[in-house]
């Protein structure tokens, strides 16, 4: 067996004795035990969830087809909601002889007598109103199914069961209705004589048969 480098032997000796690099092992670390509670608690916890993700795990595609099934309600429940007041409008057939309703006269007559009393007092947003409200109540009664609770006065004038003049009734009301007491912009008489003018035209009755 040859003899050992004698430089080759201090290079190697010099770099095992180098305190720079590491030639054994490190000590394995091993972590500190968790608290009693909290070793008791993972127990629970895996008791509890285990056999609820073991269920899930073989049922999974059931369970996928359960949550899509879900999500497509959803999104027809939406579509429904709103899609319904259309739907209201579209669904209530109004005989032909009944297009061109018009509220009796004499209710007529006594909604705008009443509505011209509070405008002789300076009252125009409640006489406009006054008239707004009569009349829905007017159509509710006469043409039932046709307005619900929840229909705005807005919504009634787009509705096609209506003539053109009692459309035309409600959207000059609810235009007026909607900017006093939303936009709390106080009405003049120009917009009660507004207001006014549109309900007889869609009652037929002559303003000069309520005045006075």
């Amino acid at each position: 067996m040859p003899a050992a480098d004698p430089a080759a032997l201090a290079r190697w000796r010099a770099v095992r004795s180098s305190a720079d690099l590491q030639f054994t092992p490190p000590v394995p670390w091993h972590p500190a035990p968790p608290p009693s509670w909290l070793a008791a608690l993972g127990r629970w916890l895996e008791h509890v969830f285990l056999p609820l993700a073991r269920l899930f795990g073989k049922s999974w595609p059931w369970v996928e087809k359960g949550l899509i099934g879900l999500g497509i309600a959803a999104l027809l429940w939406l579509g429904w909601i709103i899609l319904l007041p259309y739907l209201r409008r579209r669904a209530v057939a109004v005989p032909e002889e009944e297009t061109g309703w018009t509220p009796p006269a004499g209710e007529a007559a006594i909604l705008l007598r009443d509505a011209e009393a509070l405008a002789a007092a300076g009252d125009y947003d409640g006489a406009t109103h006054l008239l707004l409200r009569r009349s829905v109540a007017q159509l509710a009664a006469a043409q039932v199914g046709l307005v619900h609770p929840a229909s705005t006065a807005r919504e009634i004038a787009t509705m096609d069961a209506l003539p053109p003049p009692a459309r035309s009734a409600f959207a000059t009301m609810a235009g007026r209705v909607e900017a006093s007491r939303f936009a709390l912009h106080a009405l003049s008489q120009a917009d009660w004589l507004a207001a006014r003018d549109a309900y007889a035209a869609f009652a037929r009755l002559p303003l000069s048969g309520v005045q006075g």
